[in-house]
Order: structure tokens, then C-alpha cells, then sequence
């Protein structure tokens, strides 16, 4: 195993929430006080292990329980379990740098209480300590909140980041999922963001991607339909995807799709990266009427077979001719190989079936694995 190497750079902290991040929090009254409610959070102990012994990262238990050592939770209910679950974590090499237990009631507004920073204040101002480089995880908006305050972002335990809407904490938000598995990835591998602009005399376009989001699209390229089959590729891939263009459509369609193309093509090779422990290949889709295949290898060297035939001239405002160009403009921008076979008699399902087996094809091929991370190639480089 390669162990974490200790350096002389300041200390980054993961500073996570207990009940409802590395404990799932009992429903009813929200008290963690008996050994029957105590359950684990799902695969937090090997993400755990990993980010323990693989990353430099301080691991700083911060919790609010509401009223402990009162009347309406009294500490012997509290310890006893309380206990248990850090014996636990300790028994898989899981240790905590601090433990901090805020024991106020909301309504006293401790400085102490989350959002609030009052029991971290070690932490702030402190040469010792990237804040910047630091996350708050956790599953409510306050866990977020907390990490505006400190300085760092967050790691929201939510399928999404609904419950931060018209906040302005969206933006502190660094990623939402319920997975330990992807914050695991997230912490060890980075972002997968890109961003490109091309302009030329034909085209100004915007392109920005993020392979591991939640399938959320932004897409205007003046053609409707084309921001249709676009919207396919985010939607099934699970890939945030943004997509701006103004183009002169007064001249005809050719140069947005073409262009539009290289720069979504050039966004995914630069969102790849080194593509260390990706899967690297990818997928066949029927859609009603039609059997589309788009076979996918991300190995450096673009390339293109395509088998499909459309009898109409358009559909939409989308000429025919135009799909292959697209596709083939994408595989050499991208650097990849594609092979892309279509069988059907509706012409619309037949191409919407293409777009989406691209995106599955997509979406396997740049799945991760951070306990296998190396490069996809004999190789050793792709």
C-alpha cells in the first residue's frame, strides 16, 4: 500500500459532521441515545480508512446534540453509544484529530452551536491550518453554512443541492452525494471540470463540463433540436454540462454544429486529465424501434466508423448530413475512438438513440477507481 507522506505544507481538515454523515440519524427524535438506533452510514468505513491512511487530511468530528447532559438527553444515554461508534471506527484505523460536541439547544444561539465557529476557533486565523484547501461534510445546510464561515467548502451529504436553493451558499458547495464511495474519489482524484471558449469569425461558443455531476444542462445553440440530442449527453451520462453558442445560423447550420462539436470534444479531453483509473472503454441502446451501438475507447487516437443512414433532409432545423460531421469533429477533439452503428425506421429515435448511447458510453468509460488507480494502457500512458 502507498502510504500518505507528512510534509511541511500546512494541515488541511475534513471537518465532519456525526449524525447523519458517519451515522445514519434515527428518525423520530433525532437522538443517537440507545445501541439499537447506532447504524453506520453506508460505506464509511473503507472510504474512511482510505482518506485516514492515503490522504493528508486532520479528521475533526463537529456535532451539535441538542441539549446534552439535560433532562431531554441525558449523558449516560449519550456516552455509552457514543463510544461504541468511535471503538468502531478506531477498530478499522479510524481515529479522530479532535472530537467537538456543541451541547446547546438552537434557540440559545451559542457561539458554539453550528453554523457558528466558537468551537473551532484553533482552526481559524492559524498560520498551521489551509482552510482553503479544508472541507466540511455533512448533510444539512448548516454543515454548508459552517464551511462559509470557516473559509473551505463543503461536501453536502444530499442527492443534490436542493436545499441550499436561493442561498447563497450554492457556491461553497463543492459537491453533492449521498456516496462515500464519490467523496472518497473527490477528496484523492480532484474535480473533473473543464471549460473552453472557441471563437472564430463563424462562432462564439461556451463550454463548460464537469464529468462528475448530476446531469444538469445549460445548452442554447440556436437550434432546437441540437439542444435536444446535447441535453441527451449530459442527462444520461450524469455529466453537468453547459453549452452557449451564437453562431451564423443566417448563413446555415453547418458551422455551429461543426464548432460546437470541437469544443465540447476539446472540454472533455481537458476535464480527463491524465485519465488515471478510469475504465477508459464503454455501450448499446435500443430505443423503441432502433438499435443504436456507440462503442467508445478514450486511448489517444481519434478516430471514427460510423453506420447509420437518415432518409430525411432534417429534423428539426438539423440537417442529416450534419450527424456525422458532428461526431466525427468530436472524436478528433476529444481524442477518441468511436463506433457508432444505428438500425431503426423512425429517424428521429434513431439519432436521439445515438446521443444516448454516446452519454451511457460516456459514463462508463470515465467511471473511476481510486483503489486502482493507474493508467488504463499497457502503455502506460494514454
Amino acid at each position: 500500500m502507498v502510504k500518505k507522506q507528512r510534509s511541511s505544507m500546512k494541515k488541511k481538515v475534513l471537518f465532519i459532521d456525526r449524525d447523519g454523515t458517519l451515522v445514519i440519524e434515527p428518525p423520530v427524535d433525532y437522538q443517537l441515545d440507545s445501541f439499537e438506533k447506532l447504524e453506520f452510514y453506508p460505506k464509511v468505513f473503507r472510504n474512511l480508512h482510505f482518506i485516514r491512511t492515503r490522504l493528508d487530511f486532520e479528521l475533526v468530528m463537529v456535532t451539535n446534540q441538542d441539549g446534552l447532559g439535560t433532562a431531554s438527553f441525558p449523558e449516560d444515554t449519550f456516552w455509552p453509544v457514543h463510544n461504541l461508534m468511535l471503538k468502531s471506527f478506531a477498530g478499522e484505523g479510524i481515529t479522530f484529530d479532535d472530537i467537538c460536541i456543541d451541547r446547546s439547544f438552537p434557540e440559545d444561539n451559542a457561539p458554539t452551536r453550528k453554523p457558528r465557529t466558537g468551537m473551532l476557533t484553533r482552526y481559524i486565523h492559524n498560520e498551521e491550518y489551509d482552510l482553503a484547501g479544508s472541507f466540511v461534510i455533512g448533510d444539512r445546510a448548516t454543515d454548508v453554512e459552517l464551511a462559509k464561515n470557516l473559509g473551505c467548502r463543503a461536501i453536502l451529504l444530499q442527492p443534490a443541492t436542493s436545499i441550499l436553493k436561493d442561498t447563497e451558499l450554492e457556491n461553497v458547495c463543492a459537491l453533492a452525494t449521498t456516496d462515500w464511495d464519490r467523496i472518497a474519489e473527490f477528496l484523492f482524484a480532484g474535480e473533473r471540470i473543464a471549460e473552453v471558449r472557441r471563437t472564430t469569425k463563424e462562432t462564439d461558443i461556451h463550454v463548460r463540463i464537469n464529468l462528475d455531476g448530476n446531469g444538469t444542462c445549460d445548452i442554447s445553440t440556436g437550434l432546437g433540436f441540437f439542444d435536444h440530442m446535447l441535453e441527451q449527453i449530459g442527462k444520461h451520462g450524469g455529466i453537468d454540462l453547459t453549452i452557449r453558442v451564437k453562431g451564423d445560423l443566417y448563413v446555415d447550420e453547418h458551422h455551429t454544429i461543426e464548432d460546437t462539436a470541437i469544443a465540447l470534444g476539446e472540454c472533455i479531453y481537458q476535464a480527463l486529465g491524465s485519465k488515471r483509473g478510469i475504465e477508459r472503454y464503454g455501450y448499446c441502446l435500443p430505443m423503441d424501434d432502433c438499435l443504436c451501438q456507440v462503442a467508445l475507447d478514450f486511448g489517444g487516437r481519434p478516430w471514427l466508423v460510423w453506420d447509420a443512414s437518415f432518409r430525411r433532409e432534417k429534423i428539426g432545423e438539423m440537417p442529416t448530413e450534419m450527424f456525422l460531421h458532428f461526431f466525427k469533429s468530436l472524436s478528433d477533439s476529444a481524442r477518441m475512438n468511436l463506433n457508432i452503428r444505428a438500425e431503426g425506421e423512425n429517424e428521429h429515435h434513431k439519432i436521439e438513440g445515438i446521443f444516448k448511447a454516446l452519454a451511457r458510453s460516456l459514463k462508463m468509460a470515465i467511471r473511476r477507481d481510486i483503489y486502482h488507480y493507474e493508467v488504463p494502457s499497457s502503455k502506460g500512458s494514454l
